[in-house]
């Protein structure tokens, strides 16, 4: 880990090469190596069991997350099969993201997944992790799911189970992280909105009686740091413009980590004291800038912090 207090990770960029670039990040000192998903989207997508799989048998020690997967097209008792198949093949280094998705409906009407019900799918698969990573035998019945006398054989290698964090930006996954996450991973957020959201959390298990002692509060953030800060900005606001059809040249400072190493470094020190504790830095740039952006973030925050 690279600080006592902080673990840092990134992101895979592509599904391809996984095994190559999985051994580099590992190697570059990040404490997690995360992989996104998408049935279909706008360029190339992985799986990210898939991936993650791969990068498995790549690597030695580094943390394995899902970032995210869209937990509502899955089957619930498919994905638990997976899950548990990759924390064992990992050696227990499995932590699985959650999302709900819905922002590509294409992908949502190919797995014939209706898009307003993707939050009560992802609840009826979560209510499905917690009892069959556990336990067997599982009787359940939830509004999408029955299981009768269900068993996993193997149970993963992590106990009770393997870590499960929710990601999203709203109140609605606040209260699903607070009964269901260990851990809590937004995104495109200001400090402001990061301290309040860990309140919230807080605030959500203590209504259900839950101890939040040890739930890990955390952060996607896109990130790009240059000796020339004004590269930077400009590659950062390039790519997340290009990614999300929209103008970021005046929210690339809000919601990204962009600049000098000076500037970088400040302004993730307000994320850390808004409470973040594990940081997934992902390399907002051209993929012929990739690189050095990835070297460029282990050297100026990785092993700094």
């Amino acid at each position: 880990m690279s600080n006592d207090n902080i673990s840092f990770g990134t992101a895979l960029r592509s599904p391809y090469d996984v095994a190559t670039a999985a051994a580099r990040i590992e190697a570059l000192g990040f404490d997690i190596l995360s992989c996104g998903e998408h049935v279909t989207f706008h360029g190339d997508s992985a799986n990210g069991i898939v991936s993650l799989s791969v990068a498995a048998g790549a690597t030695n020690h580094i943390k394995l997350m899902s970032s995210i997967t869209l937990l509502p097209l899955y089957p619930p008792a498919l994905l638990a099969k997976m899950g548990a198949a990759l924390d064992i093949a990992s050696g227990g280094r499995f932590i699985l993201g959650v999302g709900v998705g819905g922002e590509n409906p294409k992908e949502f009407e190919a797995c014939s997944v209706p898009v307003k019900q993707r939050g009560s799918r992802t609840d009826d698969c979560l209510e499905v992790l917690e009892r069959v990573w556990a336990q067997t035998n599982v009787t359940y019945q939830g509004r999408y799911t029955t299981l009768d006398d269900f068993s996993l054989k193997p149970l993963p290698i992590q106990k009770p189970r393997p870590p499960i964090w929710i990601s999203g930006r709203k109140e609605v996954a606040m209260r699903r992280a607070a009964r269901y996450g260990d851990g809590w991973l937004p995104y495109m957020y200001t400090p402001e909105q990061l301290a309040d959201s860990f309140d919230k959390i807080k605030a959500f298990g203590a209504e259900i009686g839950r101890d939040m002692t040890d739930f890990q509060p955390g952060l996607f953030i896109f990130t790009n740091v240059n000796e020339d800060g004004k590269t930077a900005v400009a590659q950062a606001a390039e790519m997340l413009g290009r990614t999300y059809a929209q103008d970021f040249t005046q929210l690339v400072h809000k919601y990204a980590l962009v600049g000098d190493p000076d500037q970088v470094q400040a302004r993730l020190k307000e994320y850390i004291d808004a409470g973040a504790r594990t940081v997934l830095l992902s390399a907002a740039c051209a993929d012929e800038d990739f690189d050095n952006t990835l070297n460029a973030i282990a050297s100026n925050i990785v092993k700094v912090f």
